[in-house]
């Protein structure tokens, strides 16, 4: 039984071109989107030479990258990459980025998402003698663009190797004289394009661009492939079938606050998911709080639309391991009691409504709901900022089966007699679209309509 009961990370990634000390940018740019992934990190970068230099470990960006690792990579050209495993775990082999040599020359590469014809094609390479290093969808998308023509040139290549594939992908691709950036033709992943000095940067979030001091210029659009080199940015369409699919989960969870996602600002979003979770179910009590962090912009929302006070009835300790990798339930119990804390002096004897962003197996929820008990709240009321999270994401979010996705098992009130909250109350997916003043998302994890065709990859999960 998988033992996780939270929603865990995707992978952000970094391209920097004509920028003095590159690698320490990205290295900034990196720490701003560490929240992606914190399984590992690497940063490859284009020496005076034109080698391509890769450095890359296991662990968070402040602790891979010292001085001296990054005086290695003295450069104007780079790309990074944080990492959370979304498919199979695996060892060094799997961080990122890549570093490829093909028929066309040596290149680098970093990927944030998940390929779901990924098998298909990678057996059918292995039937044509191609040998694979490590696990990850990644390296596919690297050997795809390494056996191309060398008269077709990098972009045409890179270009017919994104069109086999199917699934999420935001990819940057470094050379020795220049940077690619391309996103899938449903655009499910967010990158962004920014100027930074003379040269350019692209990033999963503008919350990247922001941190180094980079004026944003625009999104990657579905289906498009960037080219930055000496003559600036060129743009070209590598598909015709483009939609505007973003992951909703971008808005409601994994991205940054402070992040701005297609033009919609994520902290708006979020507040505005919460004054409609109002709308749809107001509520009488004492105060609003929210579980740490992603609850809380949508609590505001609901806390100003209800005119409900907005207080922090839990604290969260920073300094406390993940409680998905601890090895036994109890221990999964006692991590999330230290991570959080309820605030009895704000709590106790008081009608509470709780503001979370999703609930994924309901372990944690119904840990919270009781230790609220436990510091004298008198009621209990759980309001979740999206639709029941009743499918499993195969576009790059690692959550399990549908056998351990409690709203796959149960209904609305069976999860609430389940967490012990006094009422329970999730938003409308129609909320979900005027929360972004969009009218595409991609909503699969909620409703079990996915953009692609799956390829088989769905009975590995079922």
């Amino acid at each position: 039984m998988n033992c996780k009961d939270e929603l865990h990370e995707e992978c952000g990634v970094v391209g920097i071109y004509g920028v003095e000390h590159a690698a320490r940018v990205a290295f900034m740019a990196l720490q701003s989107l560490q929240h992606r992934g914190q399984q590992g990190c690497g940063i490859a970068a284009v020496d005076a030479d034109g080698s391509i230099r890769i450095h890359k470990e296991a662990g968070l960006v402040k602790d891979v990258f010292g001085e001296d690792e990054l005086s290695g990579l003295e450069g104007r050209s780079c790309i990074g990459h944080v990492r959370y495993p979304t498919t199979k775990v695996g060892g060094r082999e799997n961080l990122q980025p890549f570093g490829i040599t093909g028929k066309i020359g040596r290149f680098a590469l970093a990927h944030n998402g998940n390929i779901v014809n990924a098998e298909e094609v990678k057996l059918a390479m292995e039937s044509h003698g191609h040998l694979f290093s490590s696990t990850s969808d990644s390296e596919l998308f690297g050997h795809l663009i390494g056996v191309g023509p060398v008269s077709l040139g990098w972009a045409a290549n890179i270009g017919h190797a994104a069109n086999q594939l199917d699934g999420a992908y935001a990819t940057v691709v470094l050379t020795e004289n220049a940077l690619y950036a391309c996103r899938d033709k449903y655009g499910f992943r967010p990158l962004s394009l920014g100027r930074l000095g003379d040269g350019y940067i692209v990033a999963s979030e503008t919350c990247a661009l922001s941190l180094v001091g980079a004026e944003f210029i625009r999104d990657v659009e579905p289906g498009e492939l960037l080219v930055i080199d000496a003559d600036g940015v060129h743009s070209h369409h590598f598909s015709t079938e483009r939609k505007h699919r973003m992951c909703s989960m971008e808005y409601i969870y994994f991205a940054r606050p402070d992040s701005v996602i297609e033009g919609c600002s994520v902290h708006v979003f979020r507040k505005r998911s919460g004054a409609l979770l109002y709308q749809e179910c107001p509520t009488e009590a004492d105060l609003v709080t929210y579980v740490p962090e992603s609850g809380m912009s949508a609590a505001i929302g609901y806390s100003e639309a209800g005119k409900i006070p907005l207080q922090m009835g839990l604290l969260k300790n920073m300094y406390v391991a993940r409680t998905f990798i601890q090895p036994t339930q109890a221990m999964r119990n006692l991590g999330v009691r230290m991570k959080l804390s309820p605030m009895r002096s704000i709590v106790n004897g008081k009608r509470v409504v709780v503001v979370d962003d999703s609930i994924v197996r309901g372990t944690t929820s119904k840990q919270l709901v009781q230790m609220l008990r436990d510091a004298g709240a008198k009621e209990v009321h759980m309001r979740i900022a999206s639709p029941k999270y009743a499918w499993p994401c195969y576009y790059g979010i690692d959550t399990g089966t549908r056998d351990q996705l409690i709203a796959a098992q149960m209904s609305e009130q069976e999860i609430c007699d389940f967490i012990g909250a006094d009422s329970l109350y999730y938003l409308s997916e129609e909320a979900l679209f005027k929360a972004s003043e969009r009218t595409e998302l991609c909503t699969a994890c909620f409703g079990g309509g996915y953009p692609t065709d799956l390829y088989g990859y769905s009975e590995e999960k079922e």
